[in-house]
Order: C-alpha cells, then sequence, then structure tokens
C-alpha cells in the first residue's frame, strides 16, 4: 500500500470573538490513532523536541517542558494537560516564546479518530494572541505532521 495522501486543509487563521486567532489542520494519517497518541504522550522526542529534551508525565493537570532546537537558537516550550483520552484526544496548554505564541498561553487539541489502518488528525491551536502567531503555526503544523508521520512509518 503506497503512502496515504495527506490533507492539510484549513481555514486561514481566524479571530473568534474573545479567544484570539486559531488555526486547525486536519490530515489524513498513515500511522493508527494510538501509534499517534503514544508517540504524543511517550515519544514526544522522537519527532518534534530535541531528543533527550523533554519532561512529561501525561496526566491531566500535569505540567511538561520541552525544547526545540531550530537553526541554532533554542526554543522551550511550556504547558499541561487538560484532556487525554488514548488513541482519541490530547489537549494541552502551549507556550513559546518569541516566534511562537509569543508567551502566550494558547491550546493545542489533537482529535484522531481510526480511518482504515491509519487515522483522521485534526489538530486546532487556539488562543494566538496575535494573526501573525496564528499563521506561522498554520503554515509549521503540517511539516510537523508529516514528520511525525513519516516517524512512525514501518521499517523506520
Amino acid at each position: 500500500m503506497g503512502p496515504v495522501p495527506a490533507n492539510t486543509s484549513g481555514p486561514e487563521p481566524t479571530s473568534p470573538p474573545a479567544d484570539g486567532y486559531s488555526c486547525t489542520i486536519e490530515r489524513t494519517m498513515a500511522a493508527s490513532a494510538e501509534a499517534l497518541y503514544r508517540a504524543w504522550i511517550e515519544g514526544f522526542d522522537t519527532w518534534f523536541a530535541t531528543p533527550g529534551a523533554v519532561s512529561m508525565d501525561p496526566r491531566v493537570g500535569q505540567p511538561y517542558w520541552f525544547e526545540v532546537v531550530h537553526e541554532g537558537r533554542r526554543h522551550p516550550h511550556y504547558g499541561r494537560f487538560l484532556a487525554l483520552e488514548p488513541g482519541r484526544l490530547i489537549e494541552q496548554t502551549w507556550v513559546s516564546g518569541q516566534g511562537g505564541t509569543g508567551g502566550a498561553e494558547t491550546v493545542v487539541r489533537v482529535e484522531l479518530s481510526p480511518l482504515g489502518p491509519g487515522a483522521r488528525m485534526v489538530l486546532t491551536h487556539d488562543g494566538f494572541t496575535d494573526e501573525e502567531s496564528a499563521r506561522r503555526h498554520q503554515e509549521s503544523w503540517p511539516h510537523i505532521l508529516a514528520h511525525l508521520d513519516e516517524t512512525l512509518a514501518p521499517g523506520r
């Protein structure tokens, strides 16, 4: 079976009245919902964070921290888990610095549903204080999710 086509359709960042700006990415993933869930809460430094630069206790209310080194610069991220439903849902606050959320506490919601041998993923990142931050994340998340799917591909 060939690769599952990605669908990264989603609206441009929008501005709900009180919640700030947001972005939504929908993607068909080759990996199963269960594998995606595990990778998100147990293997974050195998596909997103810098290897070894993560502290994550996947329980509702628990804080997490991870770091990404990109173009020689450190980008720490912080937050806490708001909801965890194995194989179905991850919701967490998400705070990063300049070039990210600008210190604003945003919310990332990852909804997973089985789709054949793979899964449908809907990622909503909400609460940006400006349109530019939402736009940057709207452009970045599809690449990050593609890397996640590639990391979980058989034979890797």
